[in-house]
Formats: structure tokens, C-alpha cells, sequence
């Protein structure tokens, strides 16, 4: 591997990879000294651009890893079921209601238990409740004027596929713990990697082809013999390798140098 960064990123994702030369995201373009100017402006592709400049080099034509759409669709659970709804992607029920006037209509639409979700900005299963009684809605409500409402398909536990450059990199169960309905390893879910059935991991593929999406950890729930997608989460952790036993930097890196992101 050449000594010197060949690869430009701004966010710190790859900050310990041995081929990138990490930036840092500085809120005016003005901040960058002379010499990272022209390294952002001569690359080829810049990696994980952030929010902020991802739509910037969108417009001027520069390619970034990831895409531009990834953040778009970033911790806005609302945006994507509308996507996925538009997409004909296997999707929990799902209906958006705003204002006060509108939640008091839930319950007109979903029967109890039904599950709740703050709509932008919650990962790592927080934000994330099962409401089981006009109680619960009511306290739910109390937290959001925008609810995010989707039907319950009971389920002990959900697959995550990690999708890095159109390629399933990771596949791993989640167990959920005994009592809780969330699967997310933060909430206390157990990996584990048994067999993971080709159609999840088939979906999960799709999914982040259509939706544009090429760094991306899909989340899928077995029910009924079919496999609903829950989420895409862009900034999925890392747990998941370590168990597994990858080296993600080490892969990151490998990636870059077959030019496979």
C-alpha cells in the first residue's frame, strides 16, 4: 500500500484507514487551508462529505462515497417509508400524523399495540416505543407533534445487512431481550450469525441499489414468511464486525484500493 493518503475524506469515518488523508468537516469552505483545497478539488471522489457538503459537491459534479442520497435519507424515518411506499419495498403499515388534530385520529387508523417512533434525528432503537394503550399514546404524543405511527409485527428478533458499495459486506441476526420488543444490540439485543436466508440478505441488495444508498445497514423483520424492511441506517455501528471478527478499517481500506466505493 502506497505511503502517501490517496483517497480525500472530510467526516472522520475513515480517519484511521492508512490510505485516506481525513480533512474534517469545517462549517465555512474559507477554513480549509490552500493545500486541502486543492486536494478536495482534484479528487477524484471525496468520502463521507457530511451533510453539510455532500449536496455542495452534488451540484458541482464531484462523486462522494457515499452517494449524495444516503444523506437525504439519513435518521429520517419519514422520508424513507414514503420512499419505500413509492418503491413498492416491503414495509410495516406505516402513516404519518401532524399536529394535535391529526393524533387524535390514530386510533382510528391502528389498534392497540402498535409502534411509535420519533421521526428524525432517533437511531440506536431510542425513540422507539410499543404502545399498547390510549396511556402510552397519550405520553407519546406529549413527546412529538410529528407521530410516527406502524403497525406491530411481533417478532423476537430482526436481521441487519450491512451494504457498503453494492456489496452485502455483513449479515447478523439480532435477538431481542426477553421483555423488550426492540432488537437493536443498544437496547440490549444479542448478535448472533447464524445463517442469514438468501431473500434478506437478496432484499437488503435491492433496497440499497434503488433507494441509492451504497453505505447503508438495512434492517429486515421475519413475519409471516416475508421479510418487511424496517430502516436504513447510515450510521450503523460497529459491534457487528468486531464480533465477527473483521477488521472495518482494514476492510475500508482494501475497498478504496480495488476501487470498490
Amino acid at each position: 500500500m502506497a505511503s502517501s493518503p490517496k483517497a480525500v475524506a472530510l467526516e472522520s469515518r475513515l480517519r484511521s484507514c492508512r490510505n485516506v488523508l481525513t480533512l474534517g468537516v469545517k462549517p465555512n469552505f474559507a477554513d480549509y487551508d490552500a493545500g486541502a483545497v486543492r486536494r478536495i478539488r482534484d479528487a477524484e471522489v471525496i468520502y463521507y462529505p457530511s451533510s453539510l457538503y455532500a449536496d455542495l459537491f452534488d451540484a458541482m459534479g464531484k462523486r462522494t462515497f457515499p452517494r449524495c442520497s444516503a444523506y437525504r435519507f439519513a435518521q429520517d424515518k419519514i422520508k424513507q417509508s414514503a420512499l419505500f411506499q413509492l418503491l413498492e419495498i416491503p414495509h410495516p403499515r406505516t402513516r404519518v400524523f401532524y399536529g394535535r388534530r391529526q393524533q387524535a385520529a390514530i386510533a382510528e387508523h391502528f389498534s392497540f399495540p402498535f409502534v411509535a417512533k420519533i421521526p428524525r434525528g432517533s437511531a440506536m432503537g431510542r425513540g422507539v416505543f410499543r404502545i399498547a394503550d390510549t396511556d402510552a399514546l397519550r405520553r407519546y404524543c406529549a413527546l412529538t407533534p410529528v407521530a410516527y405511527i406502524q403497525e406491530y409485527l411481533p417478532s423476537d428478533r430482526d436481521v441487519r445487512v450491512v451494504v457498503i458499495g453494492g456489496r452485502a459486506v455483513l449479515a447478523y441476526w439480532r435477538i431481542a431481550p426477553e421483555g423488550e420488543f426492540r432488537a437493536n444490540v443498544s437496547a440490549g439485543g444479542r448478535i448472533r450469525f447464524d445463517p442469514v436466508p438468501d431473500p434478506a440478505v437478496a432484499l437488503a441488495l435491492t433496497v440499497a441499489e434503488r433507494c441509492g444508498w451504497d453505505d447503508v445497514g438495512i434492517d429486515l423483520l421475519p413475519f409471516r414468511d416475508r421479510w418487511y424492511v424496517l430502516e436504513g441506517n447510515m450510521k450503523y455501528g460497529k459491534e457487528g464486525f468486531r464480533q465477527a471478527g473483521i477488521d472495518y478499517t482494514r476492510m475500508m481500506e482494501q475497498m478504496i484500493e480495488e476501487g470498490l466505493m
